[in-house]
């Protein structure tokens, strides 16, 4: 009986062990599991601030993107709103590039709307746009999937498809121009940060060239008539410290969009905001109309001027590009 009772004991107590140690055991690796799964978490939660943020997904021959897009609030029903179309750098998607820049606090005060495709790793292992693989094609099917998602957006949200501007970073900055020169007509005005123009490079190897500024530029395939008709206006920001992308290229392509336009350079002026890094901008006029204005900032790396700090590709010291992007294109809206 003393037998028995003592294994009944021995039982009891191996159990409660045991059972304790199932618990911390599945705490553990619940811990564990939401650690290994934040970083998805937090890819989808929303930037910071108020407003939308809208995922949605384009389709087209070349495959599927996804998007976000950002709605400020209190949009009545029937405003219609401008839209900026953002195409992030390598390395970065939608959420982090909107970080980035801040454009979605910047659109909630001046009452814009703010679409920002995003890369598929599957299509690019760090994330960049194949601006350069015209060879291939791959380059004007991204192209393409773009439109279909400002198509997309266009047709279910509050745009006044009048007033469509386009920016990007790097990789997203030499897609942004390509896509602009395929279908100039439908957009108002196009900002390059940092990137390579069209007609550099057709492949890997080219724009590894091209980044370090070995590559000559090919002329645009447009004539001044169609320029002042339809073309809009680019606004080029490079940094003069830039030793991803040659700055040679934020020249080059104001240079060519100049060229193809008939226009002239005027006289560089210096600007300084406060302790922020200064600039040196050129406009390119034809008649009395702007084709392109290069800002050429000092100090500044390859990185977003003016961003967030803690955000990689961002520098905080530049001058606000977020702003000279906005403030550029409603300046073409108004023209």
């Amino acid at each position: 009986m003393a037998k028995r009772t003592q294994s009944a004991a021995w039982a009891q107590a191996w159990q409660r062990g045991f059972s304790a140690m199932t618990r911390t055991t599945l705490r553990a690796g619940t811990r564990a599991l939401g650690r290994a799964m934040q970083p998805a978490i937090d890819k989808h939660k929303p930037p910071p601030g108020e407003g939308d943020w809208i995922a949605g997904v384009a389709m087209g021959s070349a495959g599927v993107r996804r998007f976000r897009l950002y709605r400020p609030p209190g949009v009545p029903f029937g405003e219609r709103l401008p839209l900026m179309v953002m195409l992030h750098g390598c390395g970065q998607d939608a959420k982090a590039f909107a970080m980035s820049t801040r454009m979605n606090r910047l659109a909630a005060r001046e009452r814009f709307l703010v679409l920002y495709p995003e890369q598929d790793r599957l299509a690019n292992a760090q994330g960049c746009w194949n601006w350069f693989d015209t060879s291939a094609g791959r380059a004007y099917g991204e192209a393409a999937l773009i439109m279909k998602a400002i198509d997309q957006v266009c047709l279910l949200y509050s745009v006044d498809r009048a007033r469509v501007a386009m920016a990007g970073l790097s990789a997203g900055a030499s897609m942004a121009a390509l896509l602009v020169t395929r279908h100039p007509e439908r957009f108002k005005a196009v900002v390059m940060h940092s990137g390579i123009p069209p007609g550099t490079a057709h492949s890997t190897v080219s724009a590894l060239g091209a980044m370090h500024g070995h590559r000559t530029t090919r002329p645009l395939d447009a004539t001044p008539e169609s320029m002042a008709a339809a073309w809009p206006p680019l606004m080029v920001i490079h940094g003069a410290a830039d030793h991803v992308v040659s700055a040679h290229n934020g020249r080059a392509a104001a240079q060519v969009w100049a060229d193809a336009a008939g226009a002239r350079e005027c006289k560089q002026r210096q600007v300084q905001r406060g302790q922020r890094y200064a600039m040196t901008v050129t406009d390119f006029k034809r008649r009395s109309n702007t084709v392109a204005t290069l800002v050429e900032v000092q100090g500044l790396g390859h990185a977003w001027s003016g961003g967030m700090t803690s955000q990689p590709y961002s520098d905080g010291q530049g001058p606000d590009a977020s702003r000279m992007a906005w403030s550029f294109a409603s300046r073409q809206f108004g023209a």
